[in-house]
């Protein structure tokens, strides 16, 4: 289903046409209204919104880190010199915990929720939900900006079924006693259902689920992942990625299921960098790179250049649903990649490698390096969990993991086989990396 037909399937030419006039208006916002911008832009050389110029130069100007953000805040709290508007105007206040655990916080008008929600419309209904379709939604309606996702579904019209998250024993009585057809969760929520309820003797075909959306990190587009969580249940996956700053649902895969479609059309513009260098990169197949993003008509905390360190190959063919536009597939972040003797690794990469060697194995790892920072050496450890009463080869296994690790990654692991269960269950987002082992100093 095509939420917006004339929106998803308009040209990108055309589409550019439109960005570039709500360019120019934005950036004529942020001279007027944001003190974060006016003095960041101006620290840069840019003394007015006419010498910033149109989209076409958006590359000239400097890009806008998390960090910045949260400074803002800590020095003028709660909202910082980013607060783009009267605060009497916001209807909703997000929060993040970031690395700090200090929250960093999000304000939106009544635009910016609608214009969230319009996004979440699109994605979920480009995956295949429907109006009056019955959702359990595993994330929470707050503190965290995921909540916001309650809105699209309104826009939809599902009949939604609020759990979030922490409480898997509700979620799969809700399913079954309101006969719920869709569910919406991470990734690695959905693999962690798939063990509930075989440890509780509940047939996973049984709940009657149609489909999946998986959003909050990458993974719902790992065709084994995806194969592993469609079998067990008998549904159809597909991914959704966002970035709270921006917009949920940014990015979602419909019927096709070759990639996720930029669904902020009219609201987002994005770009495709070098993480390195910062360079644009064109939008190509088969393109690799960094998703830079700049908001074309944000009211409260408007973004311009907002590095998202998400790491992305492009695909760029065509779609036959008729939507238009590149589409992605994430493989990582870019600030969780570590490595390893000159080579780059993400963690998700290994992910993907140890799944295929299920049943013997569950799937479930856990990168343990010995070094705090990016840069490891090797052997790289790794703690892989055995599959549920397998009887298999040990040595043999560890072999065969350490040596298709090497052949495809091109980095050495030393991988220790852990017995089933002995690794975490992560009931949101999984923990790839844990510094654990690494001594404090």
């Amino acid at each position: 289903m095509i939420y917006h037909h004339e929106v998803e399937t308009r040209s990108p030419e055309d589409q550019l046409k439109l960005d570039k006039v709500s360019y120019l208006k934005q950036i004529a916002y942020l001279f007027e209204h944001s003190t974060f911008y006016q003095n960041k832009l101006k620290a840069a050389g840019f003394e007015s919104a006419a010498q910033v110029g149109g989209l076409e130069n958006i590359a000239e100007l400097p890009f806008t880190e998390k960090d910045e953000l949260r400074a803002t805040q800590a020095a003028a709290p709660p909202f910082g010199d980013h607060l783009a508007c009267v605060p009497e105007n916001l209807r909703r206040v997000f929060s993040t915990s970031g690395t700090t655990g200090v929250p960093c916080y999000l304000g939106l008008t009544n635009n910016d929720i609608d214009m969230y929600a319009t996004n979440v419309a699109r994605g979920y209904s480009a995956a295949g939900f429907m109006k009056g379709q019955r959702i359990a939604v595993g994330f929470n309606a707050g503190p965290f900006v995921a909540g916001a996702v309650y809105y699209g579904f309104d826009k939809i019209g599902c009949t939604v079924i609020p759990v979030g998250t922490g409480n898997t024993e509700r979620l799969v009585t809700a399913i079954q006693k309101m006969r719920a057809t869709g569910i919406s969760c991470t990734p690695s929520y959905g693999l962690y259902l798939i063990d509930y309820c075989l440890e509780h003797g509940i047939d996973t075909r049984s709940l009657g689920l149609k489909n999946m959306i998986t959003a909050g990190e990458p993974g719902g587009g790992d065709p084994l992942i995806r194969g592993k969580i469609e079998e067990a249940f008998g549904c159809q996956v597909r991914e959704s990625m966002g970035i709270g700053d921006i917009s949920l649902s940014a990015w979602a895969e419909d019927e096709d299921g070759q990639g996720m479609h930029f669904m902020a059309r009219e609201s987002v513009h994005v770009e495709l960098i070098d993480p390195v260098t910062g360079t644009p990169k064109a939008w190509e197949d088969g393109a690799e790179g960094e998703l830079v993003y700049t908001a074309l008509k944000r009211e409260a905390m408007p973004l311009l250049r907002f590095r998202s360190r998400d790491h992305v190959v492009v695909n760029m063919k065509p779609n036959p649903t008729g939507r238009t536009g590149p589409r992605i597939r994430c493989v990582g972040r870019t600030d969780d990649m570590l490595i390893v003797r000159g080579v780059n690794l993400f963690p998700t990469a290994i992910r993907s490698i140890v799944q295929e060697f299920t049943p013997s194995v569950s799937g479930m790892l856990q990168i343990r390096p010995t070094a705090r920072g990016v840069m490891q050496d090797p052997p790289l450890p790794i703690h892989v969990e055995l599959g549920v009463d397998v009887d298999v080869d040990k040595a043999s296994l560890k072999k065969s993991i350490e040596s298709m690790i090497r052949e495809r990654l091109l980095v050495t692991t030393a991988v220790t086989l852990v017995q089933y269960n002995a690794l975490p269950r992560e009931t949101y987002k999984s923990k790839l990396v844990d510094y654990s082992d690494v001594p404090t100093v």
